[in-house]
């Protein structure tokens, strides 16, 4: 049957000439910019520091893979848009990926197949699942060359759909559908990302928002002590459990309130009355205040600062809240701080449906939150690759598909030699000077 492939088919005459095709180029490859995300993840060195969280339990005198070259292989190739370990049956005899193993791309051996890479996402234990989890964040301060004065830590849930009997699943009326509900935590300003965390479809209750914050800032502050850390959330996250553990270990924060709330909207009926009256006498589209309020919850131990903003529009009137423990003007506290946390639908977007995160069809918990690390350690890669991105370039703000596309989805002809491996790529490769330019960036990463 596989000789079968090799045979010649035809396609339309051009120019007045016969055309055939067959798979009998020999050592090619759709996808040579592996070889530059190899030394980007050598430069980060993500599959050392995610494989040190790893016991390797098999036999030593059994082994022909590492879980430090399995890691790397499977990164890779979630980054180059192979998500399934069921791409590794064909992916194994790729000479590009059997060079970015360190392997010869004709004779060397074929990489690990996907059984392979199976029993490796079952294999860790919910200890081990912990210290990688804790690893992603050690790679989130190590990516600053010194410590910053301030972050943001945007966190939020999104939308998993399952499709089969996986542990963790219920049903959300919301959503219509049984589903996980992974929580996805970015720091605001850069994009980058520091914690995935796989959990169950339903809302998180104040507890389980209180204890990730917990671990997570008291992980970033065991590298950086004075960092001044700002969290910003939905109303799903405006906890008073969340916002007590804030409050007492100097963290600031900026929460979304619920607005159906009666005794809120009650305190700012005037102002909202009167904007009604304003938009509708003076007949312009949309008319928006803010205002400042001081509440206390019955569940709240003290009063806490809101900003409510108000909009009238033709469709009626529409208010919002938040809740924070910064201080100044309402207007700025909700429209240049509070609203910047919609950046972080992108960074989800990249994740979920560029990186296909969403893909945890495994039915043990413990194997899909292994596969959200995974697809995290990829977000990294290409994170890295399109800030080296000069700014001039096209590229510059690329989202991670394009980046894909142009950098990542190159053809190449590979022929080894006795004493060199030569690799050639298109002659008319349109991003032939930014590949350049960015191989000699990450050169020094080395073998």
């Amino acid at each position: 049957m596989e000789e079968d492939t090799q045979l010649p088919f035809t396609f339309p005459a051009v120019a007045r000439k016969k055309v055939s095709a067959g798979f009998d180029g020999g050592m090619l490859s759709s996808d040579a910019g592996v070889l530059l995300l190899r030394n980007v993840e050598k430069q980060l060195g993500l599959a050392h520091r995610i494989s040190a969280c790893l016991k390797d339990k098999r036999d030593p005198d059994f082994i022909k893979h590492t879980v430090e070259e399995m890691l790397r292989l499977r990164v890779l190739a979630i980054a180059a848009g192979y998500e399934d370990a069921n791409d590794f049956d064909r992916l194994r005899y790729d000479p590009i990926f059997k060079m970015a193993a360190g392997r010869s791309p004709e004779e060397g051996d074929p990489l690990c197949s996907q059984p392979t890479l199976s029993r490796l996402e079952n294999a860790p234990s919910r200890t081990e699942l912990g210290r990688m989890m804790l690893a992603m964040v050690d790679q989130f301060c190590s990516s600053y060359r010194r410590a910053p004065k301030a972050i943001i830590l945007d966190i939020d849930d999104t939308f998993d759909a399952v499709h089969g009997n996986q542990q963790l699943s219920l049903f959300n009326a919301h959503y219509d559908e049984r589903c996980f509900l992974p929580i996805h935590i970015y720091e605001g300003i850069t994009g980058k990302p520091v914690a995935m965390i796989l959990r169950e479809g339903k809302t998180p209750s104040g507890r389980e928002v209180r204890t990730i914050l917990k671990h997570v800032i008291k992980h970033i502050r065991a590298h950086w002590p004075k960092v001044d850390i700002l969290v910003r959330g939905d109303s799903h996250y405006g906890r008073h459990e969340a916002m007590e553990w804030c409050e007492s270990q100097g963290v600031d924060y900026v929460f979304g309130y619920g607005s159906g709330n009666c005794v809120l909207n009650a305190m700012v009926r005037s102002d909202a009355d009167a904007l009604c009256v304003e938009r509708a006498t003076s007949g312009v589209e949309k008319l928006r205040r803010f205002r400042k309020l001081r509440y206390g919850a019955k569940s709240w131990k003290c009063e806490r600062r809101l900003v409510a903003r108000l909009e009238a529009t033709a469709k009626g009137l529409d208010i919002r809240y938040i809740v924070t423990s910064l201080t100044g003007g309402a207007k700025h506290l909700y429209d240049t701080i509070n609203c910047a946390r919609g950046e972080m639908e992108n960074c989800i977007k990249l994740h979920k449906a560029q990186l296909a995160s969403d893909r945890t069809s495994c039915r043990d918990p413990r194997a899909n939150q292994f596969r959200l690390i995974l697809h995290t350690a990829a977000y990294w890669l290409m994170h890295a690759v399109r800030k080296a991105v000069p700014k001039r370039s096209a590229l510059f703000r690329a989202e991670f598909a394009t980046l894909r596309l142009r950098l990542i989805k190159i053809a190449a002809r590979v022929v080894e030699g006795a004493a060199r491996i030569r690799i050639s790529l298109p002659s008319a490769c349109p991003d032939a000077a930014l590949f350049r330019h960015l191989a000699g960036r990450f050169a020094a990463a080395g073998p």
